[in-house]
């Protein structure tokens, strides 16, 4: 595994155009190095390699949605006459960005 040094993190924040102060390049150097004993001894465990990845920690079931049944469209006319802004048989919607 790669040693994440102080150097390591100023160039990958190079890289992604940002810097930080090096009170905090030491901060995030300690805080690699708690994660990556923490995976070593997770790493330890036995049969870790062997287990089946959890993707949510409980069964979940969904009977209580209805059944996905098509149903013939909305008439066009009808949907644009509840709309206050129509123009060529479109819907206006307000402007969100600059």
């Amino acid at each position: 595994m790669k040693t994440v040094t102080k150097d390591v993190l100023k160039s990958t924040a190079n890289k992604l155009m940002f810097d930080m102060s090096d009170e905090q390049y030491n901060q995030l150097v300690e805080e690699f190095d708690i994660l990556i004993k923490q995976m070593n001894l997770i790493g330890e465990i036995e049969g870790v390699d062997t287990a089946e990845p959890m993707t949510f920690p409980f069964d979940v079931t969904n009977d209580y949605l209805r059944e996905d049944v098509a149903t013939a469209p909305e008439d066009k006319e009808e949907v644009l006459k509840n709309s206050a802004d129509v123009v060529d048989g479109q819907i206006r919607l307000p402007k969100v960005v600059k």
